[in-house]
């Protein structure tokens, strides 16, 4: 079995934690950050702003029982990417919208979808 890797930020990394786990062809979720300025920051620096971290989950999946773009699907449900730096009662640079790609057919998919 191959597993895919997917990295997406913008909600609390719990939140988005929580609702991942629950998809069929979810293998894992893990919490962490990205993007900032200081190694292996804590969870009160990053929430202070200063570090330029932003709050992401990586997510193992199978891709034969879901797919790159439907997790995209699902992302974007729980998601509003046109309130920079927010999210619900989450506010911070950390809460900033983010997705890493991890291969150029994870890229071709987002950008076909979301240009």
């Amino acid at each position: 079995m191959k597993y895919e890797t997917a990295f997406f930020g913008g909600v609390c990394f719990w939140c988005l934690d929580s609702i991942f786990s629950q998809i069929k062809g979810v293998e894992s979720v893990e919490s962490g950050y990205a993007e900032g300025n200081k190694e292996n920051p804590t969870y009160e620096e990053v929430c202070s702003g200063n570090t330029g971290h932003v709050e992401v989950v990586r997510i193992k999946f199978n891709p034969e029982i879901i797919t790159y773009r439907k997790l995209l699907e699902i992302f974007f449900y729980v998601h509003d990417p046109t309130t920079p730096d927010r999210q619900c009662n989450d506010m911070g640079k950390q809460y900033r919208s983010a997705i890493f790609f991890t291969s150029l057919k994870q890229e071709k998919i987002l950008k076909k979808i979301y240009q």
